[in-house]
């Protein structure tokens, strides 16, 4: 079967396809609020730190969506469950938003986000991120030093979640009037263009019913980097869509955050 995208804002429009889909983000924060009162955490500048009870297994890092547009920490603090009841530190880290920052400058805030988390935390670093912050995520383990290399060392695992991969496409977007992507910048930050570090496993997650180009950014990615010699995994999670495929962030038996925290393997611990 033919695939041609001939209308690229709705390729990448995620809420005109989800039934109800302008609840989700007022119940997240309502949810957030209230997993911070019980769980309130260590505030690293504008980012959020949970830290467990008891001795911690390592630091889980979830970086936000919104198309590097919209939201902060604070409507996401509800999916630090799972990694929480497991024993984790669980980073939110904030960035500057488009317009005020490009996506450049938001890979270096994050990377120095987790280096300052890595200070706090020992243990491995796992990281993941949803469909923006997928591209965060993925953009933490390109091998050109966005990470320094003792804390690359550190990461175990990277599960970018809905996430985009390619910046080209979005150049054709109505939304490039606010994010500004130019050729040279989708070069320079699309990790599907880019070389992995080999050695940390990476699974990109994406759910079953979201947008054919969500689906096809997390494959990719999984098939280039698989093509350069490191280890990828694509799953679909089926019947999943953009808004509900991180609610399994919230249990820390599901898949997907038993994916994010799979042992390390020999790294550094």
């Amino acid at each position: 079967m033919f695939y041609k995208v001939t209308d690229w804002d709705d390729a990448y429009a995620n809420g005109a396809h989800i039934p109800d889909a302008a609840q989700y983000p007022p119940r997240w924060q309502e949810q957030a609020a209230a997993f911070r009162s019980a769980h309130p955490p260590r505030q690293m500048d504008r980012s959020d730190l949970f830290l467990p009870d008891g001795d911690v297994a390592g630091l889980a890092v979830f970086i936000h969506g919104g198309y590097w547009m919209k939201f902060d920490p604070s409507f996401w603090s509800h999916f630090a469950a799972g990694p929480l009841a497991a024993g984790w530190a669980v980073l939110f880290p904030a960035y500057t938003l488009a317009p005020r920052a490009r996506i450049t400058e938001m890979t270096v805030e994050i990377a120095a986000d987790i280096v300052r988390a890595a200070e706090i935390v020992d243990g491995p670093i796992a990281l993941t991120g949803h469909s923006a912050g997928g591209h965060l995520a993925a953009r933490m383990i390109c091998n050109d030093g966005t990470l320094p290399d003792e804390i690359a060392a550190r990461v175990s695992s990277c599960v970018p979640i809905s996430a985009l991969t390619d910046l080209r496409p979005l150049m054709r977007t109505g939304m490039n009037d606010t994010l500004n992507i130019d050729a040279e910048e989708a070069q320079r930050e699309s990790p599907a263009l880019l070389c992995p570090r080999m050695d940390i496993p990476v699974t990109p997650w994406v759910g079953g019913a979201e947008r054919p180009e969500f689906i096809r950014q997390s494959r990719i990615l999984a098939d280039i980097w698989a093509g350069l010699g490191a280890e990828t995994e694509l799953v679909i999670d089926p019947g999943r869509h953009h808004f509900d495929v991180i609610e399994a962030m919230r249990d820390r038996n599901s898949p997907l955050v038993r994916r994010l925290l799979r042992p390390a393997r020999g790294r550094q611990a």
